[in-house]
């Protein structure tokens, strides 16, 4: 019986806050897609991201298979692939991928901040375009650094 409340609950918060689409931010995001959401990709996300598929601005955890963070963004993504036009936070995955600039923790096969990466950056491969942090990996890569560190076999 306590199982049934807690959906109707939920039923009941998805419907009211599909409603307030218009407001600024909402608290969660359930995502099939970036087009079959509770919201729609421009509203920010403050709180959970959950779906196979995300992308929104967003300050929040987000956990699914694809996280797309867009605007400036910051949190804590886990999937298999994150990317981000600006990011700051914690990214575990096999791809993380920042557009921009990234601070913070990244983890996963590849990673990728094409502006400057400020903070950690593990795993097999890892590019940045200005570097002030630390690049643990086989291969890292920086155009620029300042202030880095990269230890890895190239």
């Amino acid at each position: 019986m306590k199982k049934l409340l807690v959906l109707i609950c939920l039923g009941i918060f998805m419907v009211v806050a599909g409603q307030a689409s218009a407001e600024e931010w909402q608290p969660i995001q359930l995502s099939l897609t970036p087009d079959i959401a509770i919201f729609d990709r421009s509203t920010r996300i403050k709180g959970f991201s959950l779906g196979i598929w995300s992308e929104n601005p967003q300050d929040a955890f987000a956990l699914g298979i694809v996280n797309g963070s867009t605007r400036s963004s910051a949190g804590f993504s886990v999937g298999a692939v994150n990317y981000a036009d600006s990011y700051t936070g914690v990214q575990f995955s096999a791809f993380n991928y920042a557009k921009e600039d990234f601070t913070g923790w990244g983890v996963g096969v590849a990673n990728v901040a094409k502006g400057t990466m400020k903070g950690l950056q593990m795993g097999a491969v890892n590019y940045a375009g200005s570097l002030s942090g630390l690049q643990l990996g086989a291969v890292n890569y920086a155009e620029k650094a300042s202030g880095g560190v990269q230890i890895g076999a190239i």
